[in-house]
């Protein structure tokens, strides 16, 4: 006999799964292509499409152009020419976009966003945009992450124990000018409450503003400082963390990267533009 289908709270949810015909979900990767940028974008995509089965997840390089790391109007312009392939077969217009663009970007930098702008106008495929990933709780979770890994942070403020290289005062490095320090400021403020300590944002980008942001901090009592890329990492130049920690004369740690958080989010803001409900983690929201 067939089981009785279980209702109430001890219901099982339904699995979800992408819905046929959903736009591709398009990651526009920033910075000069390497085989490292490719790796991560492939874990971030990874992250995307276990959380969402069917995802039809494509990376998409700004700086891109060739077969081995196409271009983000090339891989837009496919998926446009993919989505009208499947009108003229089915015999009716598709009414969504081909595809949905996620910057992997943790704050805004507005020379990068118009740079993928024109390349979705350039593309002629109706592709939407949508915001950056942060700023968010969970990129101050991954920061904190990031930290206790090199030794800088006590991995949970609730041990007992301490950490003899823990840093008391930390320079939230970011780039994209003063809009994208003021978005990584309220990141910091997430990251500040998380370990007890100050934590002021800078530009990476900016002349002076670490060494600067450095001082700062001395000068309000911190010793034993510590940098904290907010950033996803292809965004950068080889070598611009290590040279701006040594600036500060402090330690740093690694790059977001390929943190869970950074899938889960790339993956919550298709959803968001695609009208798909997620499960709250998701979503990018933490479970407690």
């Amino acid at each position: 006999m067939p089981r009785a289908r279980q209702s109430g709270r001890h219901r099982r949810p339904e699995p979800l799964a992408a819905p046929e015909g959903a736009p591709a979900l398009v990651l526009a990767v920033p910075g000069t292509p390497t085989s490292a940028s490719r790796s991560l974008a492939e874990e971030v995509s990874s992250i995307a499409r276990s959380e969402l089965p069917g995802l039809d997840a494509r990376i998409g390089y700004v700086d891109g152009g060739d077969d081995e790391f196409p271009s983000l109007e090339a891989v837009l312009t496919r998926a446009a020419a993919e989505q009208k392939a499947r009108e003229d077969v089915d015999g009716r217009p598709d009414p969504g976009p081909a595809a949905v663009v996620v910057p992997l970007l943790a704050g805004p930098d507005s020379a990068l966003l118009r740079r993928i702008r024109q390349a979705m106008m350039n593309s002629g495929s109706g592709a939407e945009l949508t915001d950056v990933l942060g700023p968010h709780p969970l990129l101050a979770e991954a920061l904190h992450v990031r930290l206790s890994e090199a030794g800088l942070a006590r991995a949970d403020r609730a041990r007992l124990f301490t950490v003899a290289t823990a840093a008391d005062g930390i320079i939230l490095a970011t780039v994209g000018g003063d809009e994208a320090v003021q978005a990584a400021g309220i990141t910091g403020m997430l990251l500040s409450a998380r370990l007890a300590v100050p934590v002021l944002a800078a530009a990476l980008d900016e002349e002076g503003a670490i060494s600067r942001t450095a001082e700062q901090l001395r000068g309000s009592g911190s010793q034993a400082l510590a940098l904290a890329p907010y950033l996803i990492g292809p965004e950068i130049a080889d070598g611009l963390v290590g040279a701006a920690a040594a600036e500060a004369g402090c330690a740093s740690a690694e790059a977001l990267g390929a943190y869970g958080a950074v899938g889960r989010l790339v993956l919550s803001n298709y959803a968001a533009s695609v009208g798909i409900t997620l499960p709250t983690q998701a979503q990018g929201v933490p479970v407690r």
